[in-house]
């Protein structure tokens, strides 16, 4: 089993708010992962779905465990996969009760493979599609940018100001990007970048966020955070993102945890299991 992060060491709770438990390196050790969750007093996660075709064993990942949550959508990276219009992404949502959110979608103009952002358009019109079965859900938002902030906040003033919440996912924009997610209604949610030697800017984001508005994930199998860096990240290492935010605030462990689980329930509209805890 993973190495016990922080969270063993306080009596507390946190949510992993964005992970891929479906992907290679997790799937086919998930009990092991799920009891190094628990041991870390991770009692919560979203599961994010990143393609249709991927969303049957997402949503049977969330459905074997009464602390799991999934999503449904297409990452904007994804090109060849089934892409689905408005009714269909409504329709898988309502499914299942267990999927409480629309995505992950959003824009990355990061890897243009020799094309334009002019050239983008399918991206942008992907993006477009999935705020509106969100309105229609009235299911939050999980919203990636890379590369492509601007583009990210104009199409969601269009298609959604007033109709749509969500959540800027594994946020490595600037200050600026941020207060502009928190005008739109959207929460923010760190990963383990956050404790990465060169991501400044990103602490000072971790320091200005509303509490309100804070939501901490790992991203898993990615990103793992410092001293795990460059090694597959698990839901069991969440903790050590909330423990660098906290350092930044100066605030205790507990405070990070007990906000972002909270801002968990209330965006997401879940009751995570107290037995579970």
């Amino acid at each position: 089993m993973a190495n016990r992060p922080i969270g063993h060491q306080v009596r507390t709770m946190f949510v992993d708010s964005h992970c891929h438990l479906s992907f290679p390196g997790l799937r086919e050790r998930l009990p092991e992962v799920l009891q190094d969750m628990h041991a870390a007093q991770v009692r919560a996660a979203l599961v994010i779905c990143t393609t249709i075709e991927e969303f049957a064993e997402v949503r049977a990942i969330a459905a074997s465990a009464p602390n799991l949550w999934a999503s449904v959508g297409v990452h904007p990276d994804n090109e060849n996969v089934h892409e689905p219009d408005a009714e269909e992404l409504l329709h898988l949502a309502h499914q299942d009760k267990r999927v409480v959110a629309i995505g992950e979608t959003g824009l990355d103009y990061y890897r243009l493979n020799g094309r334009s952002v002019a050239d983008m358009d399918w991206q942008r019109e992907r993006f477009r599609t999935h705020i509106r079965a969100a309105a229609a859900a009235d299911l939050p938002l999980v919203i990636h940018t890379r590369s492509a902030s601007q583009d990210t906040l104009d199409i969601l003033r269009e298609e959604g100001q007033g109709r749509v919440r969500g959540v800027f996912h594994c946020f490595t924009e600037t200050v600026a990007v941020a207060r502009a997610a928190l005008d739109l209604g959207c929460h923010v949610s760190l990963s383990g970048i956050v404790t990465f030697r060169n991501a400044g800017e990103l602490r000072e984001v971790a320091r200005m966020l509303p509490l309100d508005r804070l939501l901490i994930e790992t991203d898993s199998p990615y990103l793992a955070p410092v001293p795990h860096r460059g090694k597959p990240n698990t839901p069991a290492y969440v903790p050590l993102v909330a423990a660098e935010i906290a350092r930044e605030r100066g605030v205790p462990l507990e405070q990070i945890a007990e906000a972002s689980t909270r801002n968990f329930e209330r965006l997401f509209r879940v009751q995570i299991p107290r037995e579970a805890a």
